[in-house]
This record gives C-alpha cells, sequence and structure tokens, in this order.
C-alpha cells in the first residue's frame, strides 16, 4: 500500500475514546498489545504516550500492510502479527496493557469490494481474514430457520422470520451475490425509515458480518487472552459499538471480579473464585461533546477498563456472560 494512498484514506478513521482511553490506562509505559490493530490510531496513540513497545494484531492483511508504511517511524517499537486476537496471548506475555477496538473499522467499511456496507455494491463477502466462507455463502446456504435466529440473536432483527423468508424466496430466483442485492432484499421487507432513523438493512448486515467471523466468540476467547496475556497490574480497555458486545464484556469483568451474584434462597451460594480483575470504572466511559463534534461514528461507543490482579486466569462461561448462542451451540 502506498503511502499516499493511506493519508488519502486517513481522514475517516479516528480512533474513537482514544483521549478517554489514554486517561484511564495511563501512565502508558511497557509493551501493550493492539489486539484490532486497524488504521492502527490505538497504536500510534499508545506508542506516543510512552509505551516501550506495541504489539499489533489483526487478522486483516490489509491492515498490516497498511501498517508497514505508517509504522516505519516507529522502527522496533512497533511488531505486526497476522492473526485472531484471541491468539494474542501466543505472541505475548506479561504485559503492561491491552486495547481491544471492537467491530469493524471505517478501513473495511469505505471498501465496496470487501462487501461490508449496504451504500455501496461489491461482493458479498464481510470477512475480516478474507480467508473462509462469506457472507454470499451464508446466505445463500443456510435454512430458514438458521437465518432468521442470526438476524434476531446477533442483529436484535424483530423482522427476522419475514427477512429470511425473503431471503430464501430471492435466492430460489438467482443466488444472493451482491451487498445492494441483500440490502435491497432487506429494505423491502420493512417500513421507509423515518428521517434519523438507521437505514433498514443496518441490523442484518450486522448480524451476517458477526457470524461470518465468529465475532461473539472471538471476544469472550479475546478476552481470556487478554487475561492470559497480562501481568498483574496490567490495564485492559474495550471499546464497543454493539449494546450485546458492551453487554457480554460488561458481564465477564464483573463475573471475573467478584460481581458476578450472591446466589438465592432457591439455590445454594457459589464461592466465588479469586478476582481477576479489578474494575477501574463501574459505569462505562462514553464519548463527550467534543468528540461527537469530531467524530459522529462515536456516538454508540463505550470504553471499559479494568486492571489484572495476580489471580489465575480461567475460562469464562458462555451462558452466563450473555454471549447469544444459536442453536446448534446451546
Amino acid at each position: 500500500m502506498a503511502a499516499a494512498a493511506l493519508a488519502s484514506e486517513s481522514a475517516p478513521h479516528i480512533p474513537v475514546l482514544l483521549r478517554p482511553l489514554l486517561a484511564a490506562v495511563a501512565p502508558v509505559e511497557g509493551i501493550w498489545v493492539d489486539g484490532t490493530l486497524g488504521a492502527g490510531g490505538y497504536a500510534r496513540g499508545l506508542l506516543e504516550a510512552g509505551a516501550q513497545k506495541v504489539i499489533g494484531v489483526d487478522r486483516d492483511p490489509l491492515a498490516l500492510e497498511m501498517a508497514r508504511d505508517w509504522g516505519a517511524e516507529y522502527g522496533t517499537r512497533l511488531e505486526l502479527v497476522e492473526d485472531r486476537f484471541s491468539n494474542l496471548d501466543a505472541h505475548a506475555g506479561g504485559v503492561a496493557g491491552v486495547v481491544l477496538d471492537l467491530g469493524v473499522s471505517s478501513m473495511q467499511l469505505d471498501r465496496a469490494e470487501r462487501g461490508f456496507s449496504f451504500h455501496r455494491d461489491g461482493p458479498l463477502d464481510m470477512r475480516m481474514s478474507q480467508h473462509g466462507p462469506t457472507a454470499a455463502d451464508l446466505v445463500n446456504s443456510a435454512d430458514e430457520g438458521e437465518l432468521a435466529d442470526i438476524l434476531f440473536l446477533y442483529g436484535e432483527e424483530r423482522a427476522s422470520r419475514r427477512i429470511a423468508r425473503a431471503i430464501l424466496r430471492e435466492r430460489a430466483l438467482e443466488p444472493i451475490e451482491t451487498t445492494l442485492r441483500l440490502a435491497g432484499i432487506v429494505e423491502k421487507c420493512l417500513p421507509r425509515p423515518k428521517p434519523g432513523q438507521i437505514h433498514p438493512a443496518t441490523r442484518s448486515f450486522q448480524a451476517l458480518r458477526i457470524a461470518v467471523n465468529d465475532e461473539f466468540g472471538e471476544l469472550v476467547a479475546g478476552l481470556e487472552a487478554a487475561g492470559r496475556a497480562l501481568a498483574p497490574g496490567g490495564r485492559l480497555a474495550v471499546v464497543t459499538f454493539h449494546s450485546i458486545e458492551d453487554r457480554m464484556v460488561k458481564r465477564f469483568l464483573q463475573a471475573k471480579s467478584g460481581g458476578g451474584g450472591g446466589g438465592s434462597r432457591h439455590a445454594p451460594r457459589i464461592v466465588p473464585s479469586p478476582a481477576e480483575w479489578e474494575l477501574k470504572n463501574r459505569k462505562a466511559i462514553g464519548p463527550d461533546e467534543q468528540e461527537l463534534a469530531e467524530n459522529p461514528r462515536a456516538r454508540s461507543a463505550k470504553l471499559r477498563v479494568a486492571i489484572r490482579t495476580d489471580a489465575p486466569a480461567t475460562p469464562a462461561d458462555r451462558k452466563a456472560i450473555g454471549m447469544p448462542l444459536l442453536k446448534g451451540d446451546r
């Protein structure tokens, strides 16, 4: 990727909640892992705030290709790794901090050929890693019940069954291969949006993207991996844009900080495991007015920060932390 090309696309890639994140994890020092490197906003922010080194992990080869251009100025202080963030502890241990910025990046949305956007026509792809089954494969092979469950559980789409039936009806005529065709099918199933409302296809595209990339499974595994990679006293900062993801992060940290509940008169009290995390803030941190003015994309963003204790890392109960499970996963 030429540096000029990167510069021409740099404006939309504003790292959300970077200022409050750096304030919440201060002082920034030692080795950090940016588990969702993307366009590099958090990695650069950490390096400029005092991190000795940042290990940038991303499963998208394009993100790493771009980082080789902008990262050259940091030399050996930036290490690039192509992998899922659920494997981040395979590349780092005893680190001072881990940052995770969940969901799809502006860099991916802006490229029609990646198939994430319902505003631009392109192949119905949606793969972050650019490997494995595509969204088109899922849309054209899943049965009606599976499609409806994905749309409802991953996208909170109330018209999931109506949309799933329409997809099966349309794919019987011709395979659904492009983003705009799928968006058109979904639009016909829903009322015309009022001014200020989201595009009718927003929830369906979100749900399919999450399913294609196993984003909820990756999130839980990534939080567990962060627990294994961090040194005692190390910071974890997670930025979410989706209510389900934020709820999962909240419950994960609560359960592993001794705040998972105390039983009832109908069930014995569960003896809690040693707390693995100390919550930096009880409530999520959101954007202030200045950030909303600078970056409207931040409106749904939430930041949660926790500090690692010296307790051993243990697996999480997926169901208990609110991870949506399809029938085959229950």
